[in-house]
C-alpha cells in the first residue's frame, strides 16, 4: 500500500471548508472549544488532561467530517508538538510539500539544546501526558474504525507522517513517532480482531442459513450475509495493509534503534499484539524479534522481552504454541536468571515458572538445578521467585493415591512434602542457610512450613510399617527448618543479610503473627520437653531446640494451665547442661533461662527458683572441686582438671546472660588465676575460662554501677518523658512551664550541693543545665501568643528562685541562686515585647540600687538577664559573658518589620495583666529563709503558692528532673552542635497554630554518639558479645 495515496487526494478537499466555525461543532480552526478552552491545540488539551479523551476525539471527528484537511493538519501538528518541536506545519506546507520536506523543515526549527521533550521530561504532569497521549491514539482509532479509517486518506497520511518521523535523526521525533506508531498498530490490531470475530460470526450465520432446506432458506438473507462478509473481508485486507505498513516501515527498523527506550517500546507492543491477536501474530515470524532482543545490552529492553513472553505463557493455550520458540531460546532464558540486573533475573525466573506450568518436559533437570540454588540468593525478590519455582516443581504434583491422605500428621500429604523439603535442603549442601530457604518458600508455602504438628510427629512418632524412618542427619535438618519457620512466623521479617530490615506490619499481619505465636507456644510447650528428652545428647539438635522458648508467649503457661510442662522443660534444661560441656549448648541453656526469667510474667518465680537451684549446685561444685584442685603438695590429675574446666565453662556461660554477683565468684577465680600465675602450670583452657568469668564479673559490676548512676540530660530524655511533656503542655501550658523551671531549679540546687556556693559558670555541670534550658525553650514553638502566659509565669518563678536565698557571705554579695538568671535568660527570646518590659519591672522589685550598679563578675548573670529583657529587642539571649561554653549563648535572629497581618494582642491586656497581678502582695524574698528546693511536685495553682511548691519534701518525682538532665563534659562537646536551631530558623515564618502540634518528636535532635552519651540499652550486656558493652573506660580498667 503506497503511503502517497492519501497525498494525491489533498487537492480534492471538500468545498465549503474553511477557517470559520460550523454551527454545532466544538472546534474552531481545529482548536478545542469546550469548557472555556478556546484556541487551544490538541497538544495543549491532551497535556492539560482537563477534558475527557473521548470528547476530544469526538470533536476532532466532527471537524474532520466538516473539513478533513484542517482537522488532519491539526492532528499532524499534534504529533509535531508532542515531539517537543516549537514549529508548526502551515496549511501551505501541508498542501504543497511532501512529508520528507515537512520533516526537514520541522527539523530545522527544532531546538535540541535542552535535549528534553515531553516523553522524557520528569514530573507527574509529563507522566500523565504520556498516558493521555497513548489513550488519545487508541480512542481515535476506535472511534474511526467503522468509517474514517477506510477513506484512504486519514490513515494513509498519518502512517506516512509517522513513518517519516520515525526515521529522523532527531531523537525526539524518532521516539515520539515510534511510540505513536506502535500504539496506532495496537489499536489497529484490536480493529482487526473485531473484524475477524465478525467475519467468523457472519460465516457461521451464512452456513447455518445455507444448510436449511430450500423451503425455509431465505435467499435475501444469504445475499446480505455474503455482501457483509465481502465488506468485512475488504476492511480486513485494508487493516492488514495498514499494519504491514507500520510493521515494515517502523517496527523492523526501530526495534534495533540506538536508543534503548525506543527498542523497549517496540518489544513491549509486539508482546501485546501476539497476546491480543495470536492467530495473526503468534508465530515464528514475529517471535524471533523477541528472541533476538533478549540479548540486548540494556536491561530495560531485556526486561520488556521477558514480560512480553510472560503474557503469552500465562495462557496454557498460547504456551502450547510456543514449543519451537522455547526450544530455541530456552537456554538464553535460563542464563538470564543470573542477569546482572536484578529485575531481569527475577522476571526470568518467573517466566521459567510459567514455562514449567505449561509443560514439565521443556526444562531439563540441569535447567531446574540452576534455578534451585537461587533460593539461597541474598537478593530476596530473586530468592522468592526461585522459591515459587521450587514449590511448583517439587510440591505441586500429587499422585492419585495421595488424594485421600489426612491433612496433618506423619502420614499426611504435608508429611511427604516436609520430607521433600528436608531432602532438598540436605542435597543443596548449604545447611547454614536454612533460614534463607524458609524465607524463599514463605510466600508460596507458608501453610506447609507452619505445619509444626506434622514436623513434631515426624520427630517423635515411630514410623509406620513399610515407612522409611528419617536418618539422624535428616532429623537434624528438620529441626533446623522447624526453628527457622518459627522464627519467620514470630519475627515477620527476612533473615539477616536479606532485606532492608524490619517493616511496619499491617493489622492483618499483626493478627496472624499473634495467632502463630499462640499456636507455637501451645504446641511446643508440650512437645519441647519430649524433644529435648529424645535428643538430649545431640549437640546440634539440642542447640536449635533450646532457641524455641524465646518465641513463646509466656502468659499461655498460666492461662493454658501448662505449668507442669514448664516444670518438665526446666528439668530437661537441667539434664542438658549436666550432660554437655559444649559452649554452644551451654549458652543456649543460659539464653533459654533468660527468656523464661521475665519478671512481667507469673512464671518468673518458678523459673527463678529453678535457675537459682541450678546455679547453687554449679557454684558449690566449683568451689568443692577448686579446693581439691588447689591443694598444696598434690599435683592435680587430668580428671580433676577436666571437672574444674567443665564446671567453670558452665558458670561462664550462665554468667554471660545472668548476674551471678551474689555467689561471689571473683574470689574463687582470683585464687585460681593467682595460683596459675605463681606456679605457671595451670592448664590453658582453665585460665581462659577463669579470665572470661572474671571478665563477666567486672562487666556486670560496671553495668550495675552505670544503671544506678544518673544518666542526665538528653539521652534519658526518652520517648515516655517526651510524650508526657507533650501531653502536659496540651493540657495546661502554664503548669508545664512551671514543671520545666522546677526541674531546672532542682538541678541547680543539686549542682550547688556538689560544687559549693561559688558557682563557676564555665563548668560542664552549669553548661549542661543551661543547654537543657535552651532545649526546653525550643519546645514552646514559634507562636509567642499561644505560650505568652506560660513563658511569663516561668520567668516569674525563675526570678523569685534567683533572689530567694541570701548570700552566705553576707550583705554586698550576690544572692545564692543569682547564677540561675543566666539559665533563665535562655527563655527570654520567647517573651513578646510587652512582657519583656513587665518581666524587667518585676525583676527590679527584687533589686536594690547597689545591685544595679554592680559590675563584678559575680553579678554578670544579673547583667546578662537584664540585657536579654531590654524592651524593643527581638534578639535571643544577649549574654555578655564570653567563653562560658563552647557554643556561647548569643543567637541572633533577623528582625522582621511588623505588618498588618500579624496577630494583635487582645484588647485590654496590659503589660502586667497576664501574670503579674496574680500576686500583688509578693514580698521581696531576698531575706526569706525558705526550705531548700527538693521537689518537682505540682499542685493546683489555685490552691498552692510558689513558696509552698518550693518547700515540699522530696518525692519520687525528683527522678523526672534527673532523667531530664545529665552532668558531665559531654553536653558541650564539639561534636554535639544541635540541628534544632537551623530547623526552627527555617520555619520562622510559620506562625499559624504551629505551637499546638509541636512536641519533642518534631524537634529531632539526633546528636552523634560519644562516650559520655550512651543509650541505656548499651549498658546491658549483649550475651555473646561482651565487647559490645565496653566503652573505652571499661577496657582500660579491664587491662589494668
Amino acid at each position: 500500500m503506497a503511503a502517497k495515496k492519501g497525498k494525491k487526494a489533498l487537492g480534492d478537499k471538500a468545498k465549503g471548508g474553511g477557517a470559520g466555525r460550523t454551527p454545532g461543532l466544538g472546534r474552531v480552526n481545529g482548536h478545542h472549544q469546550e469548557n472555556g478552552m478556546e484556541n487551544m491545540t490538541l497538544f495543549e488539551v491532551v497535556k492539560m488532561g482537563k477534558s475527557a479523551t473521548q470528547s476530544v476525539v469526538d470533536d476532532w471527528i466532527e471537524a474532520y467530517k466538516h473539513d478533513r484537511d484542517i482537522a488532519l493538519l491539526d492532528l499532524i501538528n499534534f504529533f509535531i508538538q508532542c515531539s517537543g518541536c516549537k514549529g508548526a506545519v502551515s496549511p501551505e506546507m501541508f498542501r504543497h510539500m511532501q512529508n520528507s520536506e515537512i520533516i526537514r523543515k520541522m527539523t530545522e526549527e527544532f531546538d535540541e539544546d535542552s535535549g528534553d521533550y515531553p516523553l522524557t521530561m520528569s514530573g507527574p504532569q509529563w507522566k500523565k501526558f504520556r498516558i493521555s497521549f497513548c489513550d488519545f491514539i487508541a480512542v481515535l482509532v476506535r472511534q474511526c474504525q467503522y468509517s474514517i479509517i477506510y477513506d484512504e486518506y486519514m490513515m494513509d497520511t498519518v502512517i506516512s507522517l509517522l513513518t517519516g518521523l520515525s526515521d529522523s535523526q532527531v531523537r525526539a521525533f524518532r521516539h515520539t513517532s515510534t511510540l505513536a506508531a506502535m500504539k496506532l498498530m495496537t489499536a489497529l490490531v484490536n480493529v482487526a480482531l473485531n473484524l475477524s470475530i465478525n467475519m467468523d460470526n457472519t460465516q457461521r450465520q451464512y452456513e447455518a442459513e445455507r444448510n436449511k432446506v430450500v423451503a425455509k432458506r431465505a435467499n435475501d438473507r444469504l445475499e446480505l450475509l455474503l455482501q457483509k462478509r465481502k465488506e468485512l473481508q475488504e476492511n480486513q485486507d485494508e487493516i492488514e495493509n495498514m499494519m504491514n505498513a507500520i510493521f515494515k516501515g517502523v517496527f523492523v527498523h526501530r526495534y534495533r534503534d540506538a536508543i534503548a527506550e525506543i527498542r523497549a517500546v517496540c518489544i513491549e507492543e509486539i508482546g501485546v499484539w501476539m497476546k491480543l491477536y495470536s492467530d495473526a501474530f503468534l508465530n515464528d515470524s514475529y517471535l524471533k524479534y523477541v528472541g533476538w532482543t533478549m540479548h540486548d545490552k540494556q536491561g530495560e529492553v531485556r526486561l520488556k522481552c521477558l514480560t512480553a513472553l510472560q503474557g503469552l505463557f500465562y495462557s496454557r493455550e498460547l504456551g502450547a504454541r510456543l514449543e519451537l520458540f522455547t526450544s530455541r531460546f530456552k537456554d538464553r532464558i535460563v542464563s538470564m536468571t543470573l542477569d546482572k540486573e536484578y529485575d531481569v533475573a527475577v522476571q526470568a525466573v518467573k517466566l521459567l515458572t510459567l514455562v514449567l506450568q505449561s509443560s514439565d518436559e521443556v526444562l531439563t533437570a540441569e535447567d531446574c538445578e540452576s534455578i534451585y540454588h537461587l533460593v539461597y540468593s541474598a537478593h530476596r525478590p530473586i530468592a522468592v521467585s526461585a522459591g515459587e519455582f521450587l514449590f511448583k516443581k517439587l510440591f505441586s504434583h500429587r499422585d492419585p493415591e495421595e488424594e485421600g491422605l489426612p491433612r496433618r500428621g506423619r502420614q499426611s500429604l504435608n508429611g511427604s512434602l516436609i520430607k521433600t523439603t528436608v531432602f532438598f535442603f540436605l542435597e543443596s549442601e548449604l545447611h547454614e542457610h536454612g533460614a534463607y530457604l524458609v524465607d524463599s518458600l514463605w510466600d508460596c508455602a507458608s501453610e506447609l512450613l507452619k505445619d509444626w504438628e506434622t514436623m513434631i510427629s515426624l520427630l517423635l512418632d515411630e514410623p509406620m510399617s513399610g515407612e522409611e524412618a528419617l536418618t539422624d542427619r535428616q532429623e537434624t535438618a528438620l529441626v533446623e527448618i522447624m526453628l527457622c519457620a518459627i522464627r519467620q512466623a514470630c519475627e515477620c521479617h527476612p533473615p539477616v543479610g536479606r532485606g532492608t530490615g524490619k517493616r511496619v506490619l499491617s493489622a492483618k499481619e499483626k493478627k496472624t503473627q499473634l495467632d502463630d505465636r499462640t499456636r507455637i507456644t501451645e504446641m511446643f510447650a508440650v512437645a519441647l520437653p519430649l524433644l529435648l528428652a529424645k535428643y538430649c545428647v545431640d549437640i546440634d539438635k539440642v542447640t536449635n531446640l533450646l532457641q524455641i522458648p524465646k518465641y513463646f508467649d509466656l502468659d499461655i503457661y498460666t492461662t493454658g494451665r501448662l505449668e507442669k510442662h514448664l516444670d518438665a522443660l526446666l528439668r530437661q534444661i537441667w539434664e542438658v547442661q549436666d550432660k554437655h560441656t559444649d559452649t554452644e549448648v551451654l549458652e543456649a541453656c543460659s539464653t533459654t533461662y533468660h527468656a523464661l526469667c521475665n519478671e512481667e510474667f507469673t512464671i518468673f518465680n518458678r523459673v527463678d527458683i529453678a535457675r537459682s537451684q541450678l546455679l547453687d549446685e554449679l557454684v558449690d561444685k566449683f568451689n568443692r572441686l577448686l579446693e581439691d584442685f588447689l591443694q598444696e603438695g598434690e599435683e592435680p590429675d587430668e580428671d580433676d582438671a577436666y571437672q574444674v574446666l567443665s564446671t567453670l565453662k558452665k558458670i561462664s556461660a550462665f554468667h554471660n546472660a545472668h548476674d551471678l554477683s551474689k555467689w561471689d565468684l571473683f574470689t574463687s577465680n582470683y585464687r585460681l588465676l593467682n595460683t596459675g600465675l605463681q606456679n605457671g602450670d595451670m592448664p590453658e583452657q582453665i585460665v581462659i575460662h577463669a579470665m572470661q568469668c572474671t571478665h563477666y564479673i567486672i562487666l556486670w559490676h560496671l553495668a550495675k554501677v552505670s544503671d544506678g548512676s544518673s544518666l542526665k540530660y538528653y539521652n534519658d530524655y526518652g520517648d515516655i518523658i517526651k510524650d508526657t511533656l507533650s501531653k502536659t503542655r496540651q493540657i495546661d501550658k502554664v503548669q508545664c512551664a512551671k514543671t520545666l523551671v522546677l526541674s531546672l531549679q532542682a538541678l541547680f540546687n543539686e549542682m550547688l550541693s556538689e560544687l559549693g556556693f561559688n558557682v563557676d559558670r564555665s563548668t560542664s555541670a552549669f553548661c549542661g543545665i543551661k543547654e537543657l534550658a535552651r532545649r526546653f525553650s525550643l519546645t514552646f514553638g514559634l507562636d509567642q501568643l499561644k505560650t505568652r502566659e506560660a513563658i511569663a509565669m516561668l520567668h516569674k518563678d525563675g526570678i523569685e528562685f534567683a533572689f530567694k536565698e541570701p548570700s552566705p557571705q553576707g550583705q554586698g554579695s550576690p544572692p545564692l541562686n543569682l547564677a540561675f538568671l543566666d539559665i533563665l535568660s535562655e527563655f527570654s527570646s520567647k517573651l513578646i515585647r510587652q512582657d519583656r518590659r513587665s518581666v524587667h519591672m518585676y525583676l527590679e522589685r527584687f533589686m536594690t540600687v547597689q545591685m544595679a550598679l554592680q559590675r563584678e563578675d559575680c553579678w554578670l548573670p544579673l547583667i546578662s538577664y537584664r540585657n536579654s529583657l531590654q524592651a524593643g529587642g527581638d534578639d535571643d539571649t544577649m549574654s555578655v559573658v564570653s567563653g562560658i561554653s563552647s557554643r556561647g549563648s548569643t543567637r541572633s535572629k533577623k528582625s522582621k518589620p511588623a505588618t498588618s497581618s500579624k496577630r494583635k494582642l487582645p484588647e485590654g491586656d496590659s503589660s502586667d495583666a497576664v501574670w503579674m497581678n496574680r500576686e500583688q502582695n509578693v514580698q521581696t524574698p531576698v531575706m526569706m529563709h525558705s526550705p531548700h528546693l527538693t521537689s518537682t511536685v505540682l499542685r493546683d495553682p489555685k490552691k498552692m503558692r510558689p513558696e509552698d511548691i518550693c518547700g515540699k519534701a522530696q518525692s519520687p518525682n525528683k527522678r523526672l528532673c534527673v532523667l531530664l538532665s545529665r552532668r558531665g563534659s559531654g553536653l558541650m562537646e564539639d561534636d554535639e552542635e544541635p540541628i534544632v536551631e537551623d530547623v526552627m530558623m527555617s520555619s520562622e515564618d510559620r506562625l499559624e497554630d504551629i505551637n499546638e502540634g509541636m512536641d519533642f518528636d518534631t524537634i529531632d535532635i539526633d546528636l552523634p554518639a560519644s562516650k559520655n552519651r550512651r543509650e541505656r540499652t548499651e549498658l546491658k550486656p549483649d550475651y555473646f558479645d561482651p565487647s559490645s558493652i565496653m566503652d573505652d573506660s571499661v577496657r582500660i580498667f579491664h587491662f589494668l
